[in-house]
């Protein structure tokens, strides 16, 4: 047990004895316990395998290679429709999470199997990405953002994509996505200009800085 996921359950703001029962569910089976991405990580010789994370509507356990899961009770979801390898389990509820606890034990052991095994996810084409954690977590809380996201055209949601992912930091990828979803809802690039000035539309040529004179 890492006194590290011990101060995040302390601190946790919702589903705290939810997380804590997951907790002690995935511990039974055998994987190391860290903190990642300010979350409860566990892996399997040092290969990351699943994360437990906490959402204002319900908890969640994440399965970092998702996809390669039989899912035959069909509990685990995509967070998003770009999503190539993470795939979760929604929890609202101690009961739910006891009584789905052999299931969620058995959707553990195989993802112990898949990273004996060096099972690794097919990669799509380069030109559909793979997004950032955080991203996905931003599309979990808001639909509506992932809707506006997803409408972006192909290069600008690569140009989002190469700034968030270019932070080191998990929570420098959370503040740069908090800081361009107004631009995201209004259906603008990173680099699209938002002031009307620009001369070479839609592209932002700097004339906003005339503004602040």
């Amino acid at each position: 047990m890492n006194p590290e996921v011990d101060t995040f359950l302390i601190n946790a703001k919702r589903w705290r004895e939810e997380l804590e029962i997951l907790r002690a569910i995935v511990l039974t089976c055998g994987l190391e316990e860290t903190l990642k991405w300010r979350q409860p990580c566990y892996a399997f010789n040092g290969k990351n395998v699943l994360i437990i994370s906490e959402f204002k509507d319900f908890c969640v356990l994440s399965f970092l290679k998702g996809t390669l899961l039989s899912n035959a009770d069909g509990l685990l979801v995509s967070p998003g429709e770009n999503s190539q390898h993470v795939m979760f389990m929604r929890f609202t509820s101690c009961d739910q999470i006891q009584q789905l606890e052999a299931t969620i034990k058995a959707t553990i052991f195989e993802a112990i199997e898949v990273e004996k095994a060096g099972l690794k996810v097919e990669k799509k084409p380069a030109s559909e990405l793979e997004w950032v954690p955080e991203l996905y977590d931003k599309f979990a809380k808001s639909p509506e953002f992932q809707e506006a996201f997803e409408a972006l055209t192909p290069g600008r949601q690569r140009g989002y994509h190469l700034f968030f992912s270019g932070a080191k930091q998990a929570e420098t990828r959370r503040d740069r996505i908090e800081k361009y979803e107004p631009r995201i809802l209004n259906s603008k690039g990173i680099n699209d200009c938002v002031c009307g000035l620009s001369k070479r539309m839609p592209n932002c040529d700097g004339s906003h800085n005339a503004l602040k004179k």
